[in-house]
């Protein structure tokens, strides 16, 4: 949307919209960078308080996968003037509120207005060193990729929609998207300058999007081992019957960069390209620091999954194998 548009250049800014990254980076000084993004959506559960935690989860991703500290969020919503219980508007808030305050996150406020269609998230501003950015592009090749969340989320909110989702499996996808990358984020920031070359967070372009943007930025290619992904427990059962809309277009937009191996697995390849919310994080890690890193990321309760490696640049961006 901003290719047409003759933005001047500052030195302050460190990370834009250029690299397609999760957040913009301005510098404040020597020691301190500004970090600011914003992320709404539509309704993903059907339980409102839910919706509210699951969007500011979503929205302090961006944050967190800079290798940043999240400090204030502004409130982002639309809500109908009709049919609509103020109960109900409540409970998002209050969901959006708690996670914010899970998170060691000021709310100072928001903008609110009045739509057909419910929308809620938040724009958040965080702090990081200038020097401590974890930005997408700076994967090496031979890093380790590490992946901090089960991918999967689309299809079963899709399913939800039309009541084909089992309870327990929904439960788990709920778990997902309600946790924070806070820990995961705090893993990677501290290894920032000691072999955590790049990262970011897996949302609605979905792995392969995500991967794909990453892999251009650092000018690499990424190798995916396809069976080290992990998925929902429940989400490949539901992937022939429970695509989103999201998935065609990320598989038209960025299938173009991606070698699949003979005979691929329809269903894989529509979990590889769904859209998720509120996803984990993907970092590209020095092998010689990776199993450390994943211990920490163990230790501090996170299940994380090595998915792949950085290959030079090759002929496409992404190749699974």
């Amino acid at each position: 949307m901003l290719s047409g548009l003759s933005v001047p250049t500052d030195a302050r800014v460190l990370v834009d919209y250029r690299t397609s990254d999760d957040a913009g980076v301005y510098a404040l000084g020597a020691e301190t960078a500004l970090v600011q993004t914003v992320d709404f959506f539509t309704p993903i559960v059907d339980d409102a308080y839910t919706y509210g935690q699951i969007a500011a989860a979503n929205a302090l991703s961006d944050v967190y996968a800079m290798g940043a500290t999240p400090l204030t969020a502004l409130a982002v919503a639309a809500f109908p003037v009709k049919d609509f219980d103020p109960a109900e508007i409540a409970a998002v808030f209050r969901g959006g509120l708690d996670t914010l305050v899970e998170a060691g996150v000021a709310l100072l406020g928001g903008h609110t207005v009045q739509d057909t269609e419910v929308k809620f998230g938040y724009a958040v501003t965080g702090i990081v060193h200038p020097a401590r950015v974890l930005a997408n592009a700076g994967a090496r090749p031979g890093d380790v990729l590490v992946l901090t969340k089960p991918v999967g989320t689309g299809v079963i909110a899709t399913a939800v929609k039309f009541e084909r989702s089992p309870a327990e499996v929904t439960a788990r996808a709920v778990s997902v998207m309600r946790t924070l990358n806070r820990r995961a984020g705090e893993v990677f920031a501290a290894r920032a300058l000691a072999g955590v070359h790049a990262c970011t967070d897996v949302t609605g372009f979905g792995l392969l999007g995500h991967g794909c943007e990453l892999a251009a930025a650092s000018r690499v290619t990424l190798e995916i081992e396809v069976a080290a992904v992990p998925l929902i427990d429940g989400a490949y059962a539901l992937a022939s019957r429970n695509r989103p809309g999201g998935t065609a277009n990320n598989l038209r937009h960025f299938g173009p960069n991606v070698s699949e191996p003979p005979g691929f697995d329809d269903n894989l390849r529509a979990l590889l390209y769904d859209p998720q919310t509120s996803g984990g994080l993907l970092a590209a890690i020095a092998p010689e620091v990776a199993g450390d890193v994943c211990a920490d990321l163990e230790e501090r309760g996170v299940t994380a999954a090595t998915i792949g490696r950085v290959a030079e640049a090759g002929e496409v961006l992404i190749r699974l194998k």
